[in-house]
């Protein structure tokens, strides 16, 4: 059954452009705003989880690149020292026995002392340069979250970790599909080149327009499906191995930061 979220006009019908502003008004996915900003993933467990999660980053780096780990209990992180973790992302999931129980706006009533978060890398970061580069980006255009799929590929199990890869999904004119991997492979800290063009059958998946987590993209005559490992991998690795608790993201409602995108880029500066 696919965990779809409900489509979101939010995006294009609203000018939020810092970090901070979205942070703090963001109430649907979160593609394409503050654009030239990084994004992050969520996931948090209990500290007696914590090293398993590391290892599985550490052993899956396409789809879980941690940008930052934070210290026991605390909400904060140094990706943007002022925000707080626990509300300052659109929307939650709260995970038991690696069922999801909830999906709140804030996770206030069930953060924890003990919980250890990962800031993953997330693939929004490098739009704003597929963007720049003429890559149109379907999904922003159309107003939805980016489509993704639980794939058929396992990820390398870590410990009490294990779990299916999930991948995010661009349809891209063919004529593009070299410049946005080479766009991609630029950023390799958020996720970076795509690990397959084409056919969606390789990775297991039987119809583009069902995705498992966000909305379907309305795909133009002759473009070509572009697959990118995703940072919401961790949320199926939870479902398959059944830690006792957990927060995260929920899917394509990320935690913006204040770090400039360019930070992450082979060669390039902070703005």
């Amino acid at each position: 059954m696919a965990h779809r979220l409900p489509r979101c006009r939010w995006l294009t019908d609203n000018p939020v452009v810092t970090p901070d502003e979205v942070r703090t008004t963001a109430t649907g996915p979160t593609a394409g705003l503050a654009p030239g900003y990084a994004q992050a993933n969520l996931v948090a467990v209990p500290r007696d989880w914590a090293y398993d999660v590391l290892l599985f980053a550490q052993r899956n780096p396409k789809p879980c690149p941690v940008l930052d780990v934070t210290d026991v209990g605390s909400p904060r992180t140094a990706l943007a020292p002022n925000a707080d973790l626990r509300t300052d992302l659109p929307r939650y999931r709260v995970w038991r026995n690696g069922t999801l129980v909830a999906e709140p706006t804030d996770a206030l009533a069930h953060w924890r002392d003990d919980l250890v978060a990962f800031l993953i890398g997330c693939s929004f970061t490098f739009e704003s340069a597929l963007s720049a580069a003429g890559v149109p980006l379907r999904h922003v255009a159309q107003g939805r979250n980016v489509a993704m799929y639980v794939t058929d590929r396992e990820c390398r199990p870590a410990g009490r970790l294990h779990g299916p890869l999930v991948v995010s999904m661009r349809p891209i004119p063919p004529h593009l599909v070299e410049t946005a991997v080479r766009v991609s492979a630029l950023m390799p800290a958020v996720h970076g080149a795509p690990i397959h063009t084409g056919d969606p059958a390789a990775l297991g998946i039987a119809d583009l327009t069902e995705p498992t987590y966000g909305d379907p993209t309305d795909v133009e005559p002759g473009d070509v499906p572009v697959f990118w490992a995703c940072g919401v991998t961790p949320q199926a690795a939870l479902t398959a191995s059944r830690p006792p608790f957990a927060i995260t993201h929920a899917p394509g409602h990320m935690f913006v930061t204040d770090i400039p995108d360019t930070t992450y880029q082979l060669g390039g500066r902070a703005r």
